[in-house]
């Protein structure tokens, strides 16, 4: 390995890593913001001369698990953090599956057959329903999201193991602090002869 593939290493990871935590939580933020929204509409034809009744279909009617799984991105962020090695690598696979399944579940429920069937159960007044109209912005938000979701999850499974973890985080920035727990008497010597106890740098025999 050359010394600039080895210096230039360490940001290329941290660029992998920040790029997954980003696709997972745009993934999943892109999920919650679409099942918030009314995706579908009909009308029920009444008859005798009232007026067509409204049907609503919001996401939970056609795709249910663009919410559950947009929480459970959310939640898969978190362990992003929290995990590493292999355990990380488990996540990652969990977060793509996620992402395939909410896309697989705006694929299905968009389907003509599946929205008048949703229509049909949501009506609240007897008659027949109109044709379902699909207000198409909101499904192709969420199967966005789904992909976003699903390529974090991958970048994960393929490249987790090599990311920074907390614990190394916390390890390298403690580990300067261990190097000054020095004897309290030496530390006295190193004040009375005008050192910097503190200093990682100076001479030992000056501290």
């Amino acid at each position: 390995m050359s010394p600039a593939t080895a210096v230039g290493e360490p940001p290329v990871r941290r660029r992998e890593y920040a790029a997954a935590l980003a696709l997972t939580a745009a993934g999943a933020t892109a999920l919650l913001a679409a099942s918030a929204r009314t995706w579908a509409s009909a009308e029920v034809a009444t008859g005798g001369g009232l007026a067509p009744v409204p049907v609503e279909l919001p996401a939970a009617a056609v795709a249910p698990v663009a919410s559950a799984l947009g929480w459970a991105g959310l939640a898969a962020l978190a362990a992003l953090f929290a995990t590493k090695g292999l355990a990380r690598r488990a996540v990652g696979l969990l977060v793509a599956l996620m992402g395939a399944g909410a896309l697989a579940g705006v694929a299905v429920g968009t389907r003509p057959p599946a929205l008048a069937a949703a229509a049909e159960r949501a009506a609240t007044a007897e008659g027949a329903v109109g044709p379902v109209a699909l207000a198409a912005a909101w499904p192709v938000l969420a199967a966005a999201g789904a992909v976003l979701l699903f390529a974090g999850g991958v970048l994960t499974l393929l490249r987790g193991t090599a990311w920074p973890t907390m614990s190394s985080r916390y390890d390298r920035h403690s580990a300067p602090r261990a190097t000054r727990a020095d004897d309290p008497a030496e530390l006295w010597k190193s004040l009375d002869s005008g050192a910097d106890p503190t200093d990682e740098n100076a001479d030992p025999k000056e501290r």
